[in-house]
């Protein structure tokens, strides 16, 4: 069975390698003398420096973990690869839900980019998916938890 891709641009790549060697090379080492000085106070079954010291060096190694599979298995996305107005991962779309007046303009990346406060959403969530494939002029529909609703594309540009 294939292993699940993480499509990405080369951008978002680049970033998950620099966070990756940040935990490495610099959270781990301190997690570790953490570890170390917890031990120095004595009695384990009631130190709480150390059970603290334990559970973020688990957190930090399941971080890791999930970046390294991310890594491993991107699958960069060329967005010059397709047609200039449409819609893909490292585009940037203009939108307008219909029957509204407000436009609204997202950055789609992978999974491992979105940051819904800074405007980019990812090619899994629900706007993401409607979206992709679609052209300048398009309508498409948002499938939500709580509804649908459809919205038209003003405008696709590459990010920059």
């Amino acid at each position: 069975m294939a292993e699940k891709t993480y499509p990405m641009t080369l951008e978002e790549k680049e970033k998950l390698e620099k966070e990756l060697e940040e935990l490495k090379l610099v959270r781990r080492p301190e997690v570790v003398e953490r570890i170390k000085i917890a031990r120095s106070y004595g009695d384990l079954s009631e130190n709480s420096e150390y059970e603290a010291a334990k559970d973020e060096q688990a957190f930090v190694e399941g971080q890791i973990s999930s970046l390294e599979t991310k890594i491993r298995y991107a699958e960069i996305v060329d967005s010059d690869a397709v047609a200039h107005d449409e819609v893909a991962i490292g585009k940037t779309v203009t939108i307008q839900e219909v029957g509204e007046t407000d436009e609204e303009v997202y950055m789609i990346v992978g999974a491992a980019g979105a940051d819904a406060f800074a405007g980019k959403v990812s090619n899994e969530s629900p706007i993401g998916q409607a979206l992709i494939g679609k052209k300048t002029g398009d309508t498409a529909t948002v499938e939500t938890p709580i509804g649908s609703y459809d919205v038209k594309i003003l405008k696709v540009e590459k990010t920059a």
